[in-house]
């Protein structure tokens, strides 16, 4: 067990010196925060793990209160446990697991994943196959069975004008309305993509030598859509294989404080946009986002009066819209 002090790694850094030469197959990185029953699933699924000769496990925990490196420490003796000693956020925490690590491959894995048999083994072997891949990804399904949209394209002034209409669902055969959500495709076949889900990522140690590490300027969220952009613009490809499969819960850490999370989501993107779209461009979209959340809020608050049934699921939701609305008006003017 190794406990890192909050101030190793300045924010926003990105370069990642690996601190040692790589001498195993796959190392497989989990950051942790006050997930534990989850971990246990996670952990316990990578002990089933074929086809991947040599493997070494990484929990990296943000300061957890619920006993999860406890679980570690007694459950898992031959995981290697790196105990933070405040919530550093998922970037952070998985470059700090990134720059012990020992693999030529880096499984970066939420803790409320759970990795099936041979999933590793397909996306290694695809890696294999083709060095211009930088990053590969696998199909995720919920925990109810159905398959997740873990792949996306670059966010772009008319395919976030689409997703606030909701053009893409009202029309999702069309591929003009559909340059985000990819709503046309079923996800059952391997393509190249835009962006993959952060919930699972397996990477090439080498090309995040050339690349670098998650930008740490992202406390949670939007580090994907940031990665994966840099990846494409290093001329490292980002593979979707449906072979491989991953079961992927959903909210481990965020259902702590769901409306925290969701304006940590709306400050994501913001940073997102001013990182690689100009001021015109950043403009717009919050303009776009300001309409798609007094949308959403009217809608909810109408489907509240209409619906008894639901009426707690509903009055969150109108709390969840208002709350990133007053948040988004806040920020507009400094963000431009």
């Amino acid at each position: 067990m190794q406990k890192v002090d909050q101030n190793l790694g300045g924010s926003g850094r990105q370069q990642i010196r690996f601190e040692n030469a790589p001498t195993l197959d796959l190392s497989v990185i989990i950051v942790s925060w006050n997930a534990k029953n989850h971990l246990l699933k996670c952990l316990k699924s990578l002990a089933q793990t074929s086809g991947v000769a040599t493997m070494e496990i990484i929990v990296v925990d943000n300061a957890s209160t619920d006993g999860s490196p406890e679980l570690v420490e007694g459950s898992f003796p031959h995981v290697r446990l790196i105990r933070n000693s405040a919530n550093l956020g998922f970037a952070k925490a998985n470059n700090i697991g990134m720059r012990v690590s020992n693999g030529r491959y880096l499984g970066l894995v939420n803790s409320d994943v759970e990795v099936l048999d041979d999933c590793f083994m397909r996306l290694i072997k695809r890696m294999d196959q083709n060095p211009r891949l930088g990053m590969a990804g696998p199909s995720v399904f919920g925990g109810d069975g159905k398959i997740q949209r873990s792949c996306r394209g670059f966010p772009g002034v008319w395919n976030m004008f689409c997703r606030c209409l909701a053009l893409d669902h009202l029309f999702p055969s069309c591929q003009c309305f559909n340059g985000y959500q990819l709503l046309n495709w079923n996800q059952d076949t391997e393509r190249l993509v835009d962006i993959l889900s952060g919930c699972f990522w397996l990477v090439r140690r080498e090309a995040v030598e050339r690349v670098g590490g998650l930008d740490e300027g992202f406390f949670m969220y939007g580090e994907d859509m940031d990665w994966c952009r840099r990846f494409r613009n290093a001329g490292r490809e980002v593979m979707f294989v449906p072979p491989a499969r991953a079961i992927h819960y959903g909210g481990a850490s965020s259902s702590n404080a769901p409306v925290r999370f969701y304006i940590e989501k709306q400050r994501a993107d913001l940073q997102y946009w001013k990182k690689h779209h100009s001021r015109v461009a950043t403009a717009c979209f919050l303009l776009i986002s300001g309409l798609h959340l007094l949308l959403r809020a009217g809608g909810y608050s109408l489907a509240l009066l209409l619906h008894n049934g639901a009426r707690h699921v509903y009055q969150f939701k109108v709390k969840r819209s208002l709350a990133c609305l007053k948040w988004l008006f806040s920020e507009s003017f400094a963000a431009l």
